[in-house]
């Protein structure tokens, strides 16, 4: 967990560093070549250790709990999952200067889904939402929430008004502002999960899909992980799909009215919190989320 004295800083991380942490923790893997992938992530810097594993060093304070949660829940959920999740093999702890935990996993072989090959896929699409329905129906029932609900609880809409709202104001004149506050509005509104929590990504977007040979093969970066409302793993409708694979992944999950509004919700404001973050430096970003944020508006 980041602390106060750490929660500020994005600590400077190359190969090098990379290198120590895992020879002097685990020597198993000293001997292993390690090569940095590029592009980095904005949450992480992420290695290639050897031909099957990975090390992933968060980069910024809101990605530190990762390594240890998806080292907790990830060999639970993922026999029960019909896609590909990492296996984490190893945590490790902060050295060298180096603030916080890290991880060490197996390396998933594949490519970042795109839209140009799945958005009109509808069998891309009922697979997500098969996996999706996968996840879902392993319950809390069967990992007792109660224990840790702290780190399992996400933040809901509602937490995100402000944030929203100004970046709303911020993109007036490069989207439809009007348009904009009225979904907010509407989403804000809708109501509200009223059945027992399930389990979601927390993530769910393009990024973190893989595919092998066109096909889905993998889904990864588990850091928001939770359970509650489903709702926030809607926007991979909005950052991937069509009009027509967007119904047949509605269909496929069985989404009702209001939580597909909260899902449209979602979208809206995870698409803005990264444009005006991220868009004006990274044409990559400045694509991704115009997309994102004019689907959500069509529905």
């Amino acid at each position: 967990m980041a602390t106060g004295r750490t929660a500020g800083i994005r600590p400077a991380i190359d190969t090098a560093l990379a290198r120590h942490l895992v020879d002097a923790q685990f020597p198993q893997w000293a001997e292993l070549p390690l090569e940095l992938l590029d592009p980095a992530g904005s949450d992480h810097v992420i290695f290639r250790l050897g031909e099957e594993l990975s090390v992933r060093l968060p980069r910024q304070a809101g990605a530190v709990g990762q390594a240890r949660k998806e080292s907790e829940w990830l060999p639970r959920l993922a026999p029960h999952l019909p896609l590909a999740v990492p296996v984490p093999v190893g945590v490790g702890e902060p050295g060298f200067g180096y603030p916080w935990p890290w991880s060490v996993s197996r390396w998933l072989d594949g490519e970042v889904a795109t839209v140009e090959a799945l958005a009109d896929s509808c069998v891309a699409a009922v697979e997500l939402a098969e996996f999706l329905v996968a996840l879902q129906r392993f319950t809390p029932e069967a990992i007792p929430v109660e224990d840790a609900r702290a780190e399992l609880t996400a933040g809901s809409l509602a937490d995100r008004d402000r944030a929203t709202r100004a970046a709303i104001a911020q993109v007036d004149g490069a989207f439809d502002a009007a348009a904009m506050a009225g979904l907010w509005d509407t989403a804000l509104g809708a109501p509200a999960w009223d059945r027992p929590p399930v389990w979601f990504h927390g993530d769910f977007h393009t990024g973190n899909l893989l595919t092998v040979g066109g096909r889905l093969s993998a889904v990864i970066d588990f850091g928001g992980l939770g359970v509650g409302d489903p709702a926030c793993d809607l926007t991979i409708a909005f950052t991937l799909m069509s009009a027509a694979s967007r119904a047949a992944f509605r269909a496929a999950l069985g989404v009702d009215d209001a939580t597909w509004l909260r899902g449209r919700g979602w979208a809206l404001a995870t698409g803005l919190s990264a444009h005006t973050a991220y868009a004006a430096v990274n044409p990559r970003v400045a694509a991704q989320t115009t997309r994102q944020i004019t689907e959500a508006l069509i529905g």
